[in-house]
Parts: structure tokens; sequence; C-alpha cells
């Protein structure tokens, strides 16, 4: 299994390249963010070790740049920023999991092979079905050119719906996926794509949140 470690600190790197080598992984280094980026389009990796702070382009913007790019390579990053905000603006970009220094060598190659066997799946940043458009980073929601307001709830429902766009997904689904318990009422699933529909579609004359009748709901890849 290929790897590249983009790390600036290069005792860090080295030991890593050392540690991963012995672990049977073949490892590249790249020590800051230009290098990493040219190495991570040009080469076939497995998997991405992708620190933060970076000279010359930050481990953000490299993953920004890959995902906007549709390359979906597993990227772990590590940072010494331990903010749980921090870490949440790296999944949104598009990483894969996230490690602070300093951190366990078990448990970063515990997480790479995980994502290993994972594999590489597609990961976009911005959610989109048609000239819908979900950003989870600055919370967004988009037809085309005109802006989208919704609820905190209705953007959630909206965000598993595009993440599972074109598949039939049960209002128990939903429950566990959007509220986090199966104890409400399903009914409130019933209200709530209601809400949305009337956001999304009605506006637009579209009709891409669909209802599969006795089984759940439908948002169509093509945005209706």
């Amino acid at each position: 299994m290929r790897v590249l470690v983009v790390e600036d600190e290069r005792r860090m790197a080295a030991a890593l390249q050392r540690g991963l080598q012995a672990e049977g992984f073949a490892v590249d280094l790249a020590h800051d963010g230009e290098d990493g980026l040219h190495l991570a389009r040009h080469g076939d990796y497995d998997v991405i070790v992708l620190d933060i702070m970076l000279p010359r382009l930050s481990g953000y913007n490299v993953c920004k740049q890959l995902r906007a790019e549709e390359n979906w390579v597993p990227v772990l990053m590590l940072s010494a920023k331990d903010g749980e905000y921090d870490m949440a603006d790296g999944l949104d970009l598009g990483a894969d999991d996230y490690l602070t220094k300093p951190f366990s060598y078990v448990v970063l190659v515990a997480r790479l092979r995980a994502l290993l066997r994972r594999g590489a799946s597609r990961r976009p940043a911005v959610l989109q079905a048609g000239d819908l458009s979900l950003d989870p980073a600055r919370r967004k929601v988009s037809r085309g050119e005109t802006p989208v307001e919704l609820t905190p709830r209705e953007f959630a429902l909206l965000e598993y719906l595009l993440r599972r766009h074109d598949e039939v997904v049960s209002k128990a689904e939903i429950l566990e996926h959007v509220w986090d318990t199966f104890d409400t009422d399903p009914n409130v699933v019933e209200v709530y794509v209601g809400y949305l529909r009337r956001k999304i579609d009605v506006p637009f004359a579209r009709n891409a949140l669909q209802t599969v009748r006795g089984a759940g709901y439908r948002l169509a890849g093509d945005g209706g």
C-alpha cells in the first residue's frame, strides 16, 4: 500500500516514514503543501497523511483542492490544533479522519488500516443534485444562483438525503440519522419533508424530493 506523508517537521516525517515502512507500507514524503498537492495529484496513493499547518499551502487547502478535482483518496489529517472547530473544518473540507499531536503511533496505524479497508469513495465537500447544492462547511443551500434559507433540522434532513441521493430511505433511517432517535413520532419526518419541499422544490417548479409509497423518500440525483 502506498502512503503519502505531507509533514513539514522533518524529524517527525522521517519517523513516520520509518515506522510505516516497518509496517509494510511504501511511503513518499513531502514537506510543504504545494509539493504534497503535486504528488497527490500525480501519484497513485492509497492514503494520505496530511498535516494542517504547512508552508506554501495549508493542509486544509490541499484537501479542499483534491476534493474539488474529484480525487477521493482517503486523507487522515494531523494537527497540533485540538479544538473541535478545527477538526470539524478538516472533516467538512473532505478529510476522512483527524488526529491531534502528540498522537499514539499504534492508533495512527490502526486508523490508516481502517481507511484502507474503506477505500476511496466519492465524498464531495459540496453536495449536489442537479442545480441543488448544499455546502456543509459554510451552512449554505442554493438552487442555481438562488440561496435557500433552511432551519437547522431542515438542513440536516437535506444533507442526509443528498448523501443518499437516488436511494430510497425510510422514515426509520431518517429518524436515526437526522433526529438521532427511534422514539420520535415518525410523522414528524413527513412534516419536515413537506417543509423542505416548499423551500427546495415548489418555488422552482421542481420535484426532487419524492415520496415512494410504502417505502420512504428519495431525492432525485438530477435535482428533479
